[in-house]
């Protein structure tokens, strides 16, 4: 449909981690998306962001909830998983300068991560302190997670799926030899600033100040 309404620029948003090898469903779909991507618009960019975040998005907002509600946190594995969240915004400001023509000479891949790579563990950690609580975290295998995933997917709204503990398994880190948001003169911002958004709309505020 893109080509025959002649669709002068194409951005795939992908994921880092796509690969059309993968042993995961939705791995291997990402992966494959890419390479049909390349093969009907040789020109496109492909964009594998790390885990985004946002006010009202599914991985901080809920992380946030959830160190507030529960008295024990449960880990995937050991917590060892390396992720380096973005914000969102940041990847619409990349995606609009990638189409306005804004790009470095190059790979027309593009992966873009936050300024800083945590583990799972140190994410969390970060996370209670800037809500400045306490959260006390708990090692759950991975095995345990998938046979949780698989009643849950039973729901008609699953709160957690087994694509979801694949995506956990493997780092969520994008590559050094990568071109990133740097290419695009854009500075990536942390978590803070969006875990004091999703604060200030419960209504219960930060420690810090606006931006």
């Amino acid at each position: 449909m893109s080509r025959k309404v002649e669709i002068d620029q194409f951005v795939q948003i992908s994921g880092i981690g796509s690969d059309p090898q993968s042993d995961s469903n939705y791995i291997r779909a990402r992966g494959r998306g890419e390479v049909a991507v390349g093969n009907a618009f040789p020109g496109a960019f492909i964009v594998r962001p790390a885990v985004m975040t946002g006010p009202d998005d599914a991985f901080l907002t809920t992380i946030v909830r959830l160190i507030r509600l529960l008295p024990v946190y449960p880990l995937f594995g050991d917590g060892g998983t390396r992720l380096q969240p973005v914000y969102v915004a940041d990847v619409a400001e990349a995606v609009s300068r990638l189409i306005d023509g804004r790009s470095h000479k190059g790979s027309p891949i593009f992966e873009f991560g936050g300024p800083r790579i945590y583990t799972y563990k140190e994410l969390l950690r970060e996370i209670a302190r800037q809500l400045d609580t306490h959260v006390k975290l708990m090692p759950v295998p991975f095995a345990v997670w998938n046979a949780l995933a698989g009643v849950a997917e039973l729901l008609p709204a699953a709160p957690i799926t087994r694509n979801q503990i694949d995506l956990m398994r493997q780092d969520n880190v994008a590559a050094i030899d990568a071109p990133g948001l740097k290419e695009l003169d854009i500075e990536p911002r942390d978590i803070d600033e969006v875990i004091r958004v999703i604060e200030q709309r419960r209504g219960v505020g930060s420690r810090s100040s606006p931006p």
